[in-house]
C-alpha cells in the first residue's frame, strides 16, 4: 500500500504503487508505450522484453531478446500461493514482497542505451548517475598494490577497522557528528546501506515517508521491507523539496522512518540550513520517528548552497541514520563501496543483517576508498574539487540551452549532476502534446519514447522518481556529448514539430 500526500494538499489516499499488466500479460507484445528503433522496440512503462529485431537477407527477420526492462510480475497477488506460475510442472511462484517490486528504469533505460549503441544505434545516453570521470590515481594506485600485496581475502563484516577510523574522522571534520568505529558498517555500495537500514528499522505497521521526487530504489526497498511508503509530493514551484508544515501533517503514529536526500537525486534540489533545522526540530517531537540521511552528493554542490548533516542538529544524531559513499564524489561507482553511521544499537543490528547477505565489503576496494579519505584530505582534495568544478560548468551549459526551449521549466540545481526540467507545457494535460507522424505525447514516458525515437537520447521519465511533470537529465557527460544531445532535443522539441499541450 501507499499514501500520497500532495504538497497542497492535506488529505492524503491509497493507490497502487504499481502499474497493472497490460496486453493479457503477454511479453515482448507492442503497447502503447513502447518506443522504436531501426533495431526494434521496447517498453518504457509495462513488465515487457526489449526486443532487437535483426534483418536477415531476403526480407525474412529474426527476433532477438537483449534486455528486460522490467520483470513480468503477477498483478495484484495477496499470497505466493495465489500467483503461482507453472512451466513445465514447476511451481515458480515468488514471495509476494518481490513480485510487488519494479525494476529500477535508470538501470533498465541505461542497459538499453548501451545494448542499442552495441547494435549500432546512434544512441546518446543521459540517464546513467554516474561521474563520467576516472577514479583519482591516488585511490586507483591504492587498489592496484592491495592486489600485488595479497590483500584479497576476506574482509571483516562491518569493513576494515582503518577504513572505519577514517570515516569516524572524515565525519567530524566534515559534518560535525562524532562517531565511534563501532558505530560505523561498510557495505557493498549506499544502496545496500539505505536497503538494510530500512529492512531493519521497519515493517508491517510502519509508515516510511518518502518525499518526491525520490531515489528510484527509495519505494521499493520499503515494499520489500513490508512497510507502508507515505509519498509527500512536491513539485517545481517548492523547488522539489518538503516543507515543515508539509511533514508534519503526514506524521503519524505509524510513522517510523523519513528519507531525505541532499543533494537530491533527482532534482539536485538542497535543503537549506534553515529549512532542515525546521524538519529536525519536528522530527524530534516523534520518539518513534527515525530519519534515513543520505548523503551521497554531499561534495558536488554549488555555491551558494552548502551541505548540512541532519544528524549535526540537536537531539538528531540518535535518531539518524547517515549513509554515504565513494561512488559519486570519488567517481567509484563500480568499486561498490558505501556505509552508514548510526547508533551502535542499529549498526549492530545493520552488521548482523549484512553477514546473512554478503559478508563484508571488497578488501581491494576498502584501501581504494582509504587512500581517498587519508590522502587526498578535506572533502576529497582536488581531484574532487575539479570534479565538482565541471560538473558545475555542465549544468551551466545545460541550463541556459534548456530554457531556451519553449514550455521547458526549470529550477538551477544546487548540487548532484542532473537536471530535472519540467516539461508540463510540453506533454501534460489532458491531450499531451502531438508530433504528426508519432502521435501524442503525454506524461513522461511518453515524452522519453519521443526523444528516444526521435533524438536518439535515452532519458528518465519522472515518472520513475514519483514526478511525471519532469524528465531526468544527467549532466555527467563530456561537453561534446552534452551539445550533441541538447542540439537533438531542441531540434525534436521545434514548435513547428511538436505541439504543445492544448495547442492542438
Amino acid at each position: 500500500m501507499m499514501r500520497c500526500i500532495s504538497a497542497h494538499a492535506t488529505t492524503s489516499s491509497s493507490s497502487s504503487s504499481r502499474p497493472r499488466r497490460s496486453n493479457g500479460g503477454r511479453t515482448g507484445a507492442r503497447c502503447s508505450s513502447s518506443f522504436t528503433t531501426k533495431s526494434g522496440y521496447g517498453c518504457l512503462q509495462h513488465h515487457h522484453r526489449v526486443f532487437v529485431v535483426v534483418r536477415g537477407g531476403g526480407g525474412g527477420e529474426k527476433r532477438e531478446e537483449r534486455a528486460k526492462l522490467s520483470v513480468v510480475r503477477a498483478s495484484g497477488s495477496s499470497s505466493s500461493s495465489s500467483s503461482k506460475v507453472v512451466a513445465g510442472g514447476v511451481d515458480q511462484s515468488l514471495n509476494p514482497r518481490v513480485a510487488n517490486l519494479n525494476e529500477s528504469k535508470t538501470v533498465a533505460l541505461t542497459d538499453l542505451a548501451r545494448t542499442l549503441k552495441e547494435r549500432g544505434e546512434d544512441v546518446i545516453g543521459l540517464a546513467a548517475g554516474e561521474p563520467d570521470f576516472d577514479t583519482p590515481e591516488v585511490c586507483a594506485n591504492a587498489g592496484i598494490k592491495a592486489i600485488e600485496n595479497g590483500i584479497t581475502k576476506y574482509s571483516p563484516n562491518p569493513g576494515t577497522l582503518p577504513l572505519r577510523k577514517a570515516i569516524c574522522e572524515k565525519l567530524k571534520r566534515e559534518n560535525g557528528v562524532e562517531y565511534a568505529p563501532n558505530e560505523i558498517v561498510i557495505s557493498n555500495g549506499a544502496k545496500q546501506s539505505v536497503t538494510q537500514a530500512v529492512l531493519t528499522c521497519c515493517g508491517p505497521g510502519d509508515e516510511v515517508i518518502v518525499p518526491a521526487p525520490y531515489w528510484v530504489s527509495y519505494p521499493e526497498m520499503v515494499t520489500l521491507s513490508g512497510a507502508e511508503k507515505v509519498i509527500l509530493k512536491t513539485d517545481i514551484k517548492s523547488n522539489f523539496l518538503i516543507t515543515p508544515e508539509q511533514l508534519e501533517k503526514a506524521i503519524t503514529p505509524k510513522s517510523r522512518m523519513l528519507i531525505l536526500c541532499s543533494p537530491s537525486n533527482p532534482s539536485g534540489a538542497v535543503y537549506s540550513r534553515e529549512t532542515l533545522e525546521k524538519i529536525c526540530e519536528i522530527v524530534t517531537r516523534h520518539p518513534r520517528l527515525l530519519v534515513l540521511w543520505d548523503e551521497i552528493y554531499e561534495h558536488i554542490i554549488y555555491a551558494p548552497n552548502e551541505h548540512v548533516s541532519a544528524a549535526s542538529f540537536p537531539n538528531m544524531r540518535e535518531r539518524t541514520i547517515v549513509v554515504n559513499g565513494f561512488s559519486k564524489s570519488f567517481a567509484m561507482t563500480g568499486w561498490r563501496l558505501g556505509y552508514s553511521a548510526a547508533p551502535e544499537h542499529f549498526s549492530k543490528a545493520f552488521n548482523m543483517l549484512q553477514s546473512q547477505l554478503t559478508s563484508g565489503p571488497s578488501s581491494i576496494a576498502q584501501e581504494a576508498a582509504l587512500a581517498g579519505y587519508v590522502e587526498l584530505g578535506d572533502k576529497g582534495g582536488a581531484p574532487v574539487e575539479a570534479m565538482r568544478k565541471k560538473f558545475e560548468e555542465r549544468r551551466d551549459y545545460v541550463m541556459d540551452r534548456l530554457r531556451k526551449i519553449d514550455g521547458v521549466e526549470i529550477e538551477t540545481p544546487g548540487g548532484a549532476f542532473y537536471a530535472f526540467p519540467d516539461v508540463t507545457k510540453l506533454c501534460g494535460g489532458e491531450k499531451g502534446g502531438f508530433v504528426e507522424g508519432f502521435g501524442p505525447v503525454k506524461g513522461s514516458d511518453e515524452m522519453c519514447r519521443y526523444l528516444l525515437q526521435e533524438a536518439r537520447v535515452a532519458l528518465v521519465p519522472g515518472s520513475a522518481f514519483g514526478v511525471d511533470e519532469c524528465i531526468r537529465i544527467s549532466y555527467a557527460a563530456s561537453d561534446e556529448t552534452l551539445e550533441k544531445a541538447l542540439d537533438r532535443i531542441t531540434e525534436a522539441l521545434d514548435p513547428k514539430k511538436f505541439k504543445r499541450s492544448g495547442s492542438w
